[in-house]
């Protein structure tokens, strides 16, 4: 595998300990923080329900999912499961999920970092909103981007993920 493809930030103590679990506090009671949700994936090798908070994104009316620190466990668990659930409040909205191309994500990396930059730039190696098309592009293999689409919907699957 590439560099870019084995790319994981992890989080800090902070991140971990303080900041998710606030976030994920507050979503699990029906409180957004700026669209967060709390994803929720079968584990690839348990079959149990894993759970992290994230931003989803709206784009043109299709809604996102990034993977601001790159391949993390969630990506690779979404990649298995094809979907999960969004959870807010006692809400869960079941999803599927289709990993969408490198050269698809440039507009979708831009909107996100435009909505979040200042929660996760860091992860962006510099790269932000107001960057070019080809910096957007040059990071794009190390962020994972998942369409949320309806259970089971798979049109699309794999075509050009990771590409």
């Amino acid at each position: 595998m590439s560099e870019q493809a084995l790319h994981v930030r992890k989080p800090g103590w902070i991140t971990v300990n303080v900041v998710n679990r606030a976030v994920a506090f507050l979503t699990r009671r029906g409180l957004s923080v700026w669209g967060s949700r709390v994803l929720a994936v079968k584990g690839r090798k348990s079959g149990e329900w894993r759970t992290t908070p994230v931003n989803v994104l709206t784009l043109e009316g299709k809604r996102y999912l990034v993977a601001p620190r790159g391949h993390v466990q969630w990506t690779h668990n979404m990649r298995a499961a094809d979907g999960g659930e969004l959870r807010l409040g006692r809400k869960a909205e079941a999803f599927g999920a289709v990993e969408i191309g490198d050269d698809e994500k440039v507009p979708v990396l831009r909107a996100y970092l435009k909505r979040w930059k200042a929660e996760v730039g860091v992860f962006f190696d510099g790269v932000g909103p107001d960057s070019t098309d080809e910096q957007l592009r040059a990071i794009a293999p190390r962020h994972p981007v998942f369409r949320v689409t309806e259970p089971g919907e798979r049109t699309g699957a794999g075509a050009g993920a990771g590409a």
